[in-house]
């Protein structure tokens, strides 16, 4: 079973599996985009939140992280115990499963982007958080990442054709420049080839020499 929330804030998705064994199956089927969240140093539920479009990690609203802190601390067994604990977070596109891995473990790709915030538990807010939760099964999540996951290459497929429609544009604009430069050359040579300069009949000045005529006086 795995449990969704709905943020007060800006009502993304959060979801967050029951156990370790449905952690695993968020690994294998959350979006790239998606945040996930972890207590620091402690065991706890992977819990995700599903970003809009127009939301990146690195500006998220606080009162969403601080929502996402909220559930992460009360769903790790030592971390709901201290007063206050570390919550770590980054894309899920950064998580990292190897095969010497532990079910529900995950590392990193790149350290540099996993960012961090301290919590306090806020009763009155996981309160609230509470009554927005709902149960799914993980095969519906797979049939949602199945989806986005079939819309994102139908999108990629498009952009290609426009993409190949612009090029073969390009290349047929310029053959066809190049080719009125081909006639543009073509005429200007024919011209030079049929004239004659006046001079050469007539001499210097427009007067006729005669020497060219002479045969028919």
């Amino acid at each position: 079973m795995v449990y969704y929330f709905t943020s007060l804030v800006a009502s993304n998705v959060i979801y967050m599996g029951k156990d370790k064994f449905e952690n695993e199956d968020l690994i294998k089927y959350h979006f790239p985009e998606d945040v996930w969240f972890h207590v620091d140093k402690h065991s706890s539920a992977h819990v995700y939140l599903r970003m809009s479009e127009g939301q990146a990690v690195d500006t998220l609203d606080p009162q969403i992280v601080e929502e996402m802190a909220q559930i992460t601390k009360e769903n790790s067994i030592q971390g709901k115990k201290e007063p206050m604990v570390k919550i770590i977070y980054t894309l899920a596109s950064n998580l990292k499963k190897t095969g010497n891995m532990d079910t529900g473990e995950v590392g990193f790709h790149n350290r540099n982007i996993v960012y961090s915030t301290a919590v306090k538990r806020n009763k009155e807010l996981l309160n609230k958080l509470r009554k927005t939760q709902v149960e799914i099964y993980p095969q519906d999540l797979k049939a949602v990442k199945d989806e986005r996951d079939k819309k994102e290459r139908d999108t990629k497929r498009k952009e290609q054709q426009v993409k190949t429609q612009q090029e073969k544009e390009l290349i047929e604009k310029k053959r066809v420049e190049k080719l009125e430069k081909s006639y543009d050359s073509m005429f200007v040579d024919s011209k030079k080839g049929n004239k004659y300069d006046v001079d050469d009949v007539f001499g210097e000045g427009g007067e006729y020499t005669g020497s060219d005529f002479d045969d028919f006086i």
